[in-house]
């Protein structure tokens, strides 16, 4: 899986990646020349005091030293772009995947888990990307090649290096088995720690209503502890290496030395030739030793690239269709026909047996108790859900074989709780239509029943919206993403208990400008408050997620049990 991504994000970048091989090349080959330099001025300029020989092999080992260094610069540079403009493109493809997904999707891995993905595990694999391009290719260089230099300088002292290596190599391997399972739960604890400060985060009004800070700090206490108890593990894993490789190392040195000198005393070999070989002895090892910590970082770049490759391989239930309908012959027109549509996982269907019409211009209103549906009934017009029986039709199209693009565009939508963004009034306005005059946003406004509060505030329509729009109240905010709506210009209008937070004189002002300036959009209207509906031309009554009844206010009160009873229950807390 590890492979596959790389392979897919970096062969863009394969002339960056082929510049890169060649700077390495030259940087390991002067790393391992340099030795055979450094032996040659002992055993040829010292031992004989050949003092030209000595400047004129100095300053070649100079030179060959500063064009290391210009190499291993010029490679990391290249190794950098390379892997952060691959790290980019992971992102900017997450971002429209995750776009893509319909709340199904977004709900089975959880917000917090996808944004960890786009940032964390991104990075994890980007790291390795730029560590890998660099340490696994001049990692093999310098041990391979200080193999050969080594035994080339002395082949009696071969078998400390066929001693050393693989000892080496049986330590690592010990100790990155035990930390792949261990990456794989720090991406969890980390999922926990992000999912928990999120919920934290945007419902801290809650947590001091209830007086519930120390609760909360304690659950962030127990899910901080948890990673950090996995990520003490891992370091203490991690630390253990460089002891152990730093032991080996000086083993061997004291080996080279011990056997070496008795070899210098034979005059089998020259003082600078045991200096050269130790000196490839510290550059085998230490190639081990960064092939090592690459390893290291391999597992836990693994799991993080499974990660994103699930995100990837994802494919939305919002499919399109192929050959996409774009006309619609009766735009406005709102029509469900026996639809059913369940959760999945659920034992039940949330909805059942749902069918009216709405033709353009009505107002329908859908009504019933908490977890009755209506919210999952009106998330199924602009497709947000896939029904999973019958169908939903608009404008005279069943929505999964219409142009999701044109579909959105003639469907304006107010949430149940309506979202800001960062940024000023007008801009969110032009949220629902970029290329919107100001005229218009004050026109949208005065429908919402929100210029009245616009005018006041500093700047007007420049005035600072803050992230979730919390520096406005949440009648404000819910005016806002009204006027957002009808900014839009759909032909169906779709509020799901959109006037909540406002009061009665505010929510009968807006209705009545809404029916006035708007009479030929098709308005689809979840309340709670029966005067908010009162003069609806149809309202259905939800009840389990069936429909209980439907009709106009007068005809349900006459026919249904449901709708009346919801009505008394208003008219008793009333009064």
């Amino acid at each position: 899986m590890l492979g596959k991504l790389l392979i897919r994000y970096l062969k863009t970048y394969r002339w960056l990646l082929v510049a890169l091989l060649v700077f390495q090349i030259i940087s390991a080959v002067a790393t391992l020349y340099l030795p055979r330099l450094n032996a040659d001025i002992i055993d040829q300029g010292v031992s004989k005091g050949d003092v030209g020989y000595i400047w004129s092999t100095g300053a070649l080992m100079l030179a060959i030293s500063l064009g290391q260094i210009v190499a291993a610069i010029i490679a990391t540079y290249f190794a950098a772009k390379a892997s952060m403009a691959a790290g980019r493109d992971m992102r900017r493809d997450i971002y429209e995947k995750v776009s893509a997904f319909s709340e199904r999707e977004v709900s089975a891995f959880g917000p917090g888990s996808l944004i960890t993905r786009n940032t964390n595990d991104v990075q994890q694999v980007q790291m390795l990307a730029m560590m890998g391009s660099t340490m696994l290719i001049t990692a093999p260089l310098l041990a391979i090649g200080g193999v050969i230099m080594a035994l080339s300088a002395d082949l009696g002292l071969g078998w400390l290096i066929a001693v050393a290596v693989p000892l080496l190599l049986v330590f690592v391997l010990l100790i990155v088995s035990r930390m792949v399972p261990l990456f794989r739960q720090f991406q969890k604890k980390l999922d926990a720690v992000n999912r928990t400060l999120r919920e934290q985060l945007t419902g801290v009004r809650v947590v001091r209503a209830f007086v519930r800070e120390d609760i909360e700090e304690e659950r962030f206490g127990v899910a901080n502890t948890d990673i950090m108890v996995v990520g003490r593990k891992v370091g203490s894993l991690f630390v253990l290496l460089f002891p152990v490789a730093m032991l080996v190392l000086n083993v061997t040195i004291v080996g080279v030395i011990w056997f070496g000198g008795i070899e210098v005393d034979n005059g089998s070999i020259e003082i600078g030739t045991l200096f050269a070989f130790m000196q490839y002895i510290a550059q085998i090892l230490m190639g081990v030793l960064m092939a090592s910590f690459m390893v290291i970082m391999i597992p836990r770049a693994a799991v993080s690239a499974e990660r994103i490759s699930e995100v990837l391989a994802s494919e939305s239930t919002l499919t399109r269709a192929e050959n996409a309908v774009t006309a619609f012959p009766s735009r406005g027109a709102v029509q469900f026909r026996d639809v059913e549509f369940t959760y999945p996982g659920a034992e039940t269907p949330v909805l059942q047996g749902i069918t009216f019409d709405a033709a353009p211009g009505e107002t329908i209103a859908v009504v019933g108790s908490t977890g009755a549906g209506k919210t999952t009934l009106v998330s199924l017009i602009p497709r947000l859900f896939d029904v999973t029986g019958g169908a939903v039709l608009v404008g005279g199209v069943d929505v999964r074989q219409a142009d999701l693009d044109v579909l959105w565009k003639g469907i304006g939508l107010v949430p149940q709780r309506p979202f800001l963004f960062t940024g000023t009034v007008a801009s969110n306005l032009r949220f629902g239509r970029e290329d919107a005059t100001d005229e218009e946003l004050w026109a949208a406004l005065e429908i919402a029943q929100g210029r009245d509060f616009v005018e006041e505030m500093d700047g007007k329509l420049n005035a600072r919206i803050a992230q979730g729009g919390t520096n406005v109240s949440g009648g404000q905010r819910q005016r806002l993403a009204i006027a957002r709506a009808i900014v839009h210009q759909p032909d169906i209008l779709v509020f799901d208990d959109s006037f909540s937070a406002l009061d009665l004189t505010t929510d009968a002002r807006l209705r009545q400008a809404l029916w006035r300036e708007l009479p030929h959009v098709t308005k689809i209207v979840v309340a709670q408050r029966v005067s908010t509906i009162t003069e609806a031309d149809r309202i259905i009554v939800l009840e389990d997620g069936r429909m209980a009844g439907i009709g106009t206010h007068e005809e349900l009160i006459q026919s249904s049990p449901t709708y009346r009873e919801i009505v008394d229950s208003q008219l008793a807390v009333q009064a």
